[in-house]
């Protein structure tokens, strides 16, 4: 089994169209599988229990709303690769600032 770091050297040697159709799958994974866990943990601490249920009932509206092409659902799976763009435009602005 491949290690994790082994992984991640091969991932940083990509360059290209490969490189951001990785970053792209990546991203929605975590979009699809960490993020409504997130929100469950973040809002069962906050805001009480889901009306729904527990967090496969979550997970399972969650998917159903991606389905119906919510626009919401639709902006927290993309979340995580707007943030990696958003962490690419920050980093060009600090390196040319004049």
């Amino acid at each position: 089994m491949v290690s994790l770091m082994q992984s991640w050297r091969r991932f940083r040697r990509t360059r290209g169209a490969r490189r951001e159709i990785l970053t792209l799958l990546l991203c929605l994974a975590i979009g699809l599988l960490v993020m409504p866990w997130l929100i469950f943990a973040v809002g069962s601490s906050t805001l009480g229990a889901y009306a729904g249920g527990g967090p496969f009932t979550l997970w399972r509206d969650y998917l159903l709303g991606l389905l119906h092409g919510s626009l919401a659902f639709w902006l927290v799976a993309l979340g995580p690769y707007a943030a990696v763009w958003l962490w690419r435009a920050l980093r060009w602005g600090w390196q040319h600032r004049k």
